[in-house]
């Protein structure tokens, strides 16, 4: 696997930006590129399910709306313009990967679906993938350490695909697999995992499912990957930044969790604020989170506002370091 590489800045050190779960939401999107306009972050990571939910609507999206509006941004800052890092997360259709390379191409952010890539010497793993879950589209799932998938979920090789698939070879494969591939060979010491999901049974993969079931069986609140937790508690990577359940840290109160010497860090949120973390890449375990209000544009479409579902949300004051 192709590590890239970023060429140094010289000066002091500026802080990373890590969000994700955006959703395809313009006033997260204005909020975020707000931010990074005034304090010019070095990086910024991008955690997956960033489009919205319709098929046409994200292909316009990035097309149309973000990459017009980061190569303004890249034309304001100049040398000062972030390195960002971004996956794919499970809403996120794979059809869609051409217009995330465009971008790479373009020279607005770099792609990564299993990928490592380089900034000042950190080392920076994309991985999109999450274990089954109850929705259909299977394009970033896998089993997660074995071919169990829990009730009321699909399993990735009997859902729904946007692009041809080996259906045979998503019957065996699984995330600890892959990691336990994509670490061969490194010291993942001062390693950065960007992780669509969280690992298992932290306050990150706490979802609300309390109460229910399928069939009469209890479902397990906790829904974050095995495999991971268990890389993570072997390999001790410097942090791991993930998303995917947005409920959790109102569930927990928390949005960060230390697992032996490694710091996992969540971004996502219920609420329709933008989940903002900052951190140093070196120091991740002071690390802050704020919750950034979104931000309106006039003459922007409103369609990339809506608010989803009410919820019963209990934010934190930003910033917070819980």
């Amino acid at each position: 696997m192709t590590t890239r590489t970023s060429p140094g800045h010289s000066g002091p050190r500026r802080p990373w930006f890590f969000t994700s779960d955006l959703h395809g939401r313009h006033g997260r999107y204005r909020a975020l590129l707000d931010a990074v306009a005034a304090e010019r972050p070095r990086a910024v990571l991008l955690g997956g399910d960033l489009l919205p939910h319709a098929f046409a609507g994200a292909a316009d999206f990035l097309a149309g709306w973000l990459g017009p509006r980061l190569a303004d941004l890249r034309s304001a800052l100049g040398e000062d313009y972030p390195e960002i890092l971004a996956i794919m997360g499970n809403d996120d259709a794979r059809a869609l990967e051409p217009q995330w390379q465009d971008l790479e191409r373009a020279g607005l952010w770099r792609y990564l679906a299993g990928d490592w890539a380089q900034i000042d010497g950190v080392p920076v793993l994309g991985y999109p993938w999450v274990p089954p879950t109850p929705f259909a589209l299977k394009d970033w799932e896998r089993f997660d350490v074995s071919r169990f998938t829990d009730p009321g979920c699909i399993a990735p090789d009997e859902g729904r695909h946007s692009v041809e698939v080996d259906r045979r070879a998503l019957h065996w494969r699984t995330i600890a697999a892959d990691l336990a591939r994509l670490a061969t060979g490194r010291d993942l010491g001062r390693a950065v995992l960007l992780c669509h999901g969280p690992p298992h049974r932290t306050a990150l993969d706490r979802a609300d499912l309390d109460g229910k079931t399928v069939d009469h069986v209890p479902l397990d609140v906790h829904v974050g990957s095995i495999a991971l937790r268990r890389f993570v508690t072997a390999e001790q990577p410097a942090a791991v930044l993930c998303g995917h359940v947005h409920e959790s840290a109102r569930l927990t109160g928390r949005w960060r969790e230390q697992l032996g010497r490694t710091w996992c860090l969540a971004a996502c949120t219920d609420g329709p604020e933008l989940g903002l973390v900052r951190l140093d890449p070196t120091a991740p375990g002071d690390a802050t989170r704020e919750l950034r209000p979104p931000a309106d544009d006039v003459g922007d479409a409103a369609a990339g506002d809506a608010p989803g579902p009410a919820t019963d949300r209990t934010p934190g004051p930003p910033p917070d370091r819980g």
